[in-house]
């Protein structure tokens, strides 16, 4: 969420900002809610000045014996309108959250302007594709030509967008996110966390998700209590772990790690990435938190984004490092890098992690805060990314590691989490 002061005090400069993400901002109501919110404040502050008068004035009658009911009458009335302002404030400032709540973030001044992916900035390139002798698989012919992936099987349980993996492949899945954690937790520096996959509507509220992106999500009713979400991301959890707190400013950075399962709803995406394990409404994802200091947030993700690369470089897989620019981003973030990796099936490089600072738009949420050395509470920055997607890296391993005959060779790294096994074969 904005400040709010930089819509009093900087509204040109934040409509500017806004536009170049393509977003445009409601000034008529802001500006009507902040006339009329003023104005309230002004009446309650003259208000609250009569009635201080009239209780000197009411002590002094009483003090010498004089009547005082006409006093004390004013001050009933006026006490009855400062209870209607009081009222009609919080009318007005629940309607100024609810705008600002619908508000993206500002872009950092490195983005790039654009209005679609095609804007997006090639940052650095890693790895060249392999070159094949023979015309390469997809991962759904490969999945299913092992007899180790079943969407019909998936589709008979839960319908279209969702899969079953077996046997050695299944291994392979859980192989990457033992991997993947033991990386973050013994050389990156991340705490491991297991969090739940039901989150309430206040969590979500503090990360961004809600109220904007509710149809991205897969809801729980309950009969005797709020409804509860199933998590999109990791992130969802992780960055609330601060949510309402003031943290030692000596105990930054925070950095966090969790393996989930992520569930989404992919409203509007109907059509695209319909074949196969890219676009599930159940996926798993290693995701990556850091809550940092304002000062070092940048340098912060720049770190974070290494290390969702260092995960692509040890599985042998090519990738470029793209910036996205201020119509590619999403909502919560100041600046995102993905990692798009190659995919040989698709001809295509494509997104297998996100990187962003969210700087103190999910902490302004939250209300979460450091105290400085001033002795000042102060709003974190936040930072996330996927550390990385588990399913599309297995798409990427399937795919670039893929021989002829349809065996897939094992990258090292994860050969010591598949017992030694160095070729993934149609077997049990």
């Amino acid at each position: 969420m904005l400040d709010v002061q930089l819509l009093r005090n900087q509204l040109d400069d934040v409509i500017h900002r806004l536009q170049q993400r393509h977003f445009k901002f409601d000034v008529d109501r802001f500006t009507t809610l902040e006339q009329e919110r003023k104005q309230v404040q002004m009446r309650t502050q003259e208000l609250q000045s009569q009635r201080n008068s009239l209780s000197k004035e009411i002590g002094q009658a009483k003090a010498q014996r004089q009547e005082a009911e006409h006093l004390m009458q004013q001050a009933t009335a006026i006490n009855e309108e400062l209870a209607e302002a009081s009222q009609k404030l919080a009318v007005i400032q629940k309607e100024l959250e609810e705008l600002l709540l619908g508000i993206p973030n500002l872009p950092h001044a490195s983005v790039p302007v654009g209005e679609s992916a095609d804007y997006n900035v090639e940052v650095r390139r890693i790895g060249t594709p392999r070159v094949f002798d023979f015309t390469p698989k997809d991962h759904v012919d490969l999945g299913e030509g092992l007899a180790l992936m079943d969407f019909n099987r998936a589709s008979l349980l839960s319908g279209a967008r969702f899969s079953v993996l077996k046997g050695s492949l299944a291994r392979l899945h859980r192989a990457l996110t033992q991997f993947m954690l033991d990386i973050h937790t013994t050389e990156h520096g991340y705490q491991e966390a297991y969090v739940p996959y039901l989150v309430s509507a206040n969590t979500l509220r503090g990360t961004g998700q809600l109220p904007k992106f509710e149809a991205d999500l897969f809801k729980v009713p309950r009969e005797d209590a709020e409804p509860l979400y199933l998590i999109p991301t990791a992130e969802v959890p992780l960055t609330n772990f601060v949510q309402d707190t003031i943290v030692d400013e000596q105990a930054l950075p925070i950095r966090l790690t969790a393996h989930t399962p992520c569930f989404r709803s992919e409203a509007g995406s109907y059509g695209r990435d319909v074949r196969g394990l890219i676009r599930q409404h159940q996926f798993d994802k290693v995701e990556l938190v850091q809550i940092a200091h304002p000062e070092k947030s940048y340098d912060a993700l720049e770190e974070l984004t290494s290390h969702a690369e260092t995960i692509l470089q040890r599985l042998e897989l090519p990738y470029r490092v793209m910036l996205l620019c201020t119509g590619d981003m999403g909502a919560g973030a100041t600046k995102t890098y993905d990692l798009e990796v190659w995919l040989p099936g698709q001809n295509a490089y494509r997104e297998i992690s996100s990187c962003s600072n969210c700087e103190g738009y999910q902490a302004r949420r939250m209300q979460a805060r450091f105290r400085s050395q001033k002795n000042k509470p102060e709003l974190v920055h936040t930072l996330n990314g996927s550390g990385v997607a588990v399913g599309r890296a297995l798409v990427a391993i399937l795919e670039n590691h893929q021989n002829e005959d349809g065996s897939i060779n094992i990258p090292k790294a994860l050969q010591p989490y598949m017992g030694g096994m160095s070729v993934l074969t149609a077997s049990k």
